[in-house]
């Protein structure tokens, strides 16, 4: 395949980050409509579109038409097959991680074994961890022949990490963080997560590192007392976070925990830098180590983070 330019089809916002970070953004020919980076992948086709929208639903709502849709054994999302037989790729990329994500790979595999006759290679990447995401841009890398180039943007991403590592090897204090992945029900973290919150020097206990995001309890939240909350749900932009605190009820006792009293409860472009395993993960970490360490890193920019007032937040 790296005889040639392959026709990448990428039905995952963090493949089409990949892809591009590697100089092949012109190679690709379809993306989801949910490819907003970089730039230059704005106005190529989209294959995909979604049942359930940010725009109009709660987050209650959201969370019940998902679990309803997939415990029907249905899909989320709707995959244009006909616009994917006329861009003719070579690779296709997806996913299995995750039904909420994206296209399930079941679907991806199906609909390439009966438009193509096998002549298209479908990959799944399937991360759990940082070093997972650094091992799928090295995959995408092999099969795309741009493993120099992989190895690059790895090693570059290690070197950040690495400087937050320096940065924070003497510090004592580790604030209690809690990044919620989910407003209602109340979700903690899970995957790459935990791990970016520990590059960032906070707690991060109260996430489970490589495994799934899992609903809490209201209890759960006040026993870990966390001194530090990052709203982050999955898919969201800062603004749009925002707008759904108008509908949204948070746990029981949230007025109460150390966070919100103190004013440090901060909304992020989860969508950017905390829900897609690509290479921004990195720069998620790094907008962390601003949120929980300003001493060090100075405070995060409003473009980065902002901070969400007390009487946005109501139980």
């Amino acid at each position: 395949m790296s005889s040639h330019t392959p026709r990448i089809v990428s039905l995952l916002p963090s493949a089409t980050e990949i892809v591009c970070a590697l100089g092949l953004a012109d190679s690709l020919v379809g993306v989801t409509h949910e490819c907003d980076y970089p730039p230059e992948v704005v106005g190529k086709p989209p294959l995909t579109a979604s049942r359930i929208s940010h725009a109009t639903m709660t987050s209650a709502e959201i969370d019940h038409a998902v679990r309803s849709q997939l415990d029907g054994h249905g899909s989320i999302y709707d995959l244009d097959e006909e616009q994917m037989r006329r861009l003719r790729p070579d690779l296709i990329i997806t996913q299995e991680l995750c039904d909420v994500c994206a296209v399930s790979y079941k679907t991806v595999e199906q609909a390439a074994a009966r438009l193509f006759d096998g002549d298209v290679r479908v990959v799944s990447l399937e991360p759990n961890t940082i070093t997972d995401i650094f091992a799928n841009i090295r995959t995408v890398g092999s099969l795309t022949g741009r493993d120099a180039e992989a190895e690059q943007v790895v090693a570059e991403l290690a070197t950040r990490l690495d400087a937050l590592a320096l940065a924070l090897s003497e510090v004592q204090t580790r604030p209690r963080t809690f990044v919620l992945e989910w407003l209602e029900p109340p979700y903690a973290p899970g995957h790459w997560v935990p791990e970016q919150i520990a590059f960032a020097g906070g707690d991060h206990t109260f996430g489970h590192a490589g495994e799934p995001s899992r609903t809490t309890m209201p209890e759960e939240i006040r026993a870990y007392a966390p001194e530090r909350i990052v709203l982050a749900p999955c898919g969201y932009y800062k603004e749009e976070i925002i707008r759904a605190l108008e509908t949204a009820r948070l746990p029981e006792g949230w007025g109460e925990l150390p966070a919100v009293v103190s004013g440090e409860v901060w909304a992020v472009d989860a969508t950017a830098y905390f829900s897609r395993p690509g290479p921004r993960v990195v720069v998620g970490a790094e907008i962390l180590a601003r949120i929980i360490h300003p001493e060090l890193f100075g405070a995060p920019e409003e473009h980065e983070a902002i901070r969400v007032p007390a009487e946005l937040m109501r139980t």
